[in-house]
């Protein structure tokens, strides 16, 4: 009997091991961070991709396995112990904050953002030996929407010059973060894991945490969009939404989705337009002898990174505007039937964005931070693959700071791409096919 008892301990302790083994890893990958090796770069891309490709078996672990909330208040926990402890490791794979914190300290003097650019004679008496020296492309004027240069304006007055005004105020938005999601999985009676689909997923962690992008502001915006929408509070959900917008032009693609959304041509109309006119009214109060959208139209029309379909179109027709317009038609030609589909109102937006990221011809890696906060409301394997595999293009940073010279490899396309598509493909055909035994059932 007693050794019955011993057996059947062990037997629990293995299991127990066993369960707890994947999250010690993906944890531990974390310690690569503190790797003595020059450049930063280097333990930045070996500890983002190791964690990614963690990430992705366990979102699979998580999505199979039965969670104890003891464990899953724990892995939350030790998320956002990493979070607070990486906002220390300076910026290594983007130095985009320079440019946030300039932004910030010309506001800060009264000065428009959008009227100079860093390195114009006008600002010489805000120059510094750090500033604008650090910041690319000096000679272009700001790209950022006007929410992001107030959350600059901010940043700058928190942490100066350094990088840590940006990441204190990024960690106050990913509490909330955690909140609402948190709150959404309990309205929409989602399994209690589902937060771990965020939570461990390393992209935020290196891209808002380390390298301090200010994305992580417009996701956070965003899902306070999706709860007061589902409150029924929809003045207060169309102008988190418009401040979204105003961060990053992301949430342009869920306006469409409220509109059909919503019943009553008059309260589509109004519940549709309110971002669209808290946008035009922010960028008028910059806009003073000055064209805000300058530098963002220029960047719009003429950059290009990590763009999928883009650049397998581009390689063959060799013209990059006649490119992007293909890219899309095509892109309207996907939206269209998502858009009058039978999937609910998350489903669409998750997929909506998924979409964008697709045909677009430029998605830093940072940029997908708005499709993770949706995984645990989602929870689809297209975004769980996306959010990992994207940190393989970490590798063009790596050769970029190593070696200055900046290539968009190919192979990573589509090994980043491919099983993302796969996913899509699948999820579509069976979503289609379960919904068709359910209308089967439910007639018969």
């Amino acid at each position: 009997m007693e050794q019955d008892i011993i057996n059947n301990r062990g037997k629990l302790s293995s299991k127990k091991s066993n369960f707890l083994f994947p999250f010690f890893l993906y944890f531990f990958s974390f310690l690569l961070l503190l790797a003595p090796i020059a450049p930063a770069i280097i333990p930045f891309t070996i500890a983002y991709i190791s964690a990614s490709l963690l990430f992705i078996f366990i979102c699979w672990f998580i999505f199979k396995t039965d969670i104890d909330p003891k464990y899953i208040n724990t892995f939350v926990l030790v998320s956002l112990l990493v979070r607070t402890a990486v906002i220390f490791i300076p910026p290594a794979g983007s130095d985009d904050y320079t440019r946030y914190v300039w932004d910030g300290k010309v506001l800060a003097n009264g000065i428009n953002p959008y009227q100079y650019a860093p390195s114009d004679s006008a600002l010489n008496h805000l120059h510094s030996g750090k500033l604008p020296a650090l910041v690319k492309f000096p000679e272009v004027k700001t790209v950022y929407p006007p929410a992001a240069e107030i959350f600059f304006y901010f940043a700058y007055l928190i942490g100066g010059e350094s990088f840590y005004g940006m990441k204190v105020l990024l960690m106050i938005f990913e509490l909330l973060s955690f909140f609402v999601i948190i709150k959404l999985i309990k309205g929409f009676n989602l399994p209690d894991k589902n937060i771990l689909y965020y939570a461990l997923c390393p992209l935020p962690i290196f891209h808002l945490f380390i390298d301090a992008h200010v994305d992580g502001l417009g996701a956070s915006l965003l899902l306070l969009f999706i709860l007061f929408y589902f409150n029924k509070n929809y003045l207060l959900s169309s102008l988190f939404l418009g401040l979204s917008i105003c961060v990053k032009p992301v949430g342009l693609i869920v306006l469409p989705i409220i509109f059909f959304h919503q019943k009553g041509f008059i309260k589509k109309i109004t519940v549709s337009s309110i971002p669209l006119i808290l946008c035009i009214f922010f960028y008028f109060f910059f806009s003073r002898n000055v064209n805000p959208l300058e530098a963002l139209g220029n960047f719009a029309v003429n950059w290009t990174y990590n763009g999928f379909i883009f650049n397998i179109i581009d390689s063959f027709i060799k013209d990059n505007q006649k490119s992007r317009t293909i890219c899309a038609a095509i892109f309207v030609l996907s939206f269209l039937p998502l858009l009058f589909s039978k999937k609910d109102f998350i489903k669409k937006i998750y997929y909506a964005v998924l979409l964008l990221f697709i045909f677009s011809p430029i998605v830093h890696p940072w940029y997908v931070s708005w499709l993770a906060v949706l995984l645990p409301l989602g929870a689809e394997f297209s975004g769980f693959v996306y959010c990992g595999l994207i940190s393989l293009t970490s590798i063009t940073i790596l050769n970029y700071q190593m070696y200055g010279k900046w290539i968009d490899y190919p192979v990573v396309w589509f090994m980043e791409y491919l099983p993302v598509l796969f996913f899509l493909v699948y999820e579509f055909f069976a979503q289609a096919k379960s919904r068709e035994k359910i209308e089967k059932a439910v007639s018969g």
